[in-house]
């Protein structure tokens, strides 16, 4: 049996009938074709389904569909585009934080999250906000230090910003 949701996913407005047991992550995949949020271990132990829900980093595999009905969610597709990434989109390129790629959407909405929140996170915040996300590749290291970067780059835009 399917039900209507109603989800603003990515700024845009969507109406589609799912079966009335999927998750917000199987709506996102199969219902929206949103790829990027990747289905791992659909139990909420890696992390690499993470959107943001509310701004807030959630395991969109635990949660049914219908509990993100009329609020925002944002997938990776929706942190930035092509023509500008988010700051922290930019800082895993540049610090070579993605490997294989399977985690970077999760790893990248829990950072997004985080440096909505914190302007400045200490190493631990970044950890305790990561530790979510499971990686095989890189040893988190560069991700680490990619979170970094992508808050020194918003507090100067932020800063720049000020000053005009």
């Amino acid at each position: 049996m399917k039900q209507i949701v109603r989800l603003t996913v990515n700024g845009e407005r969507q109406e589609l009938a799912v079966p009335a047991h999927h998750t917000l992550l199987e709506t996102l995949r199969y219902g929206l074709g949103l790829t990027g949020t990747k289905q791992g271990c659909d139990k909420g132990d890696c992390g690499a389904c993470t959107v943001l829900l509310d701004g807030e980093a959630i395991l969109s595999c635990l949660l049914p569909v219908w509990e993100a009905e009329e609020r925002p969610v944002t997938t990776v597709e929706g942190l930035g585009d092509p023509r500008e990434l988010h700051p922290l989109q930019e800082a895993f390129d540049l610090t070579g934080a993605a490997q294989c790629g399977f985690c970077t959407p999760g790893m990248l909405c829990s950072g997004v999250a985080l440096l909505e929140t914190r302007s400045s996170p200490t190493r631990d915040q970044i950890v305790e906000a990561l530790s979510g996300n499971l990686c095989r590749c890189t040893g988190y290291t560069k991700i680490i230090e990619a979170v970094e970067q992508a808050a020194r780059t918003l507090r100067e835009r932020e800063s720049a910003d000020a000053s005009r």
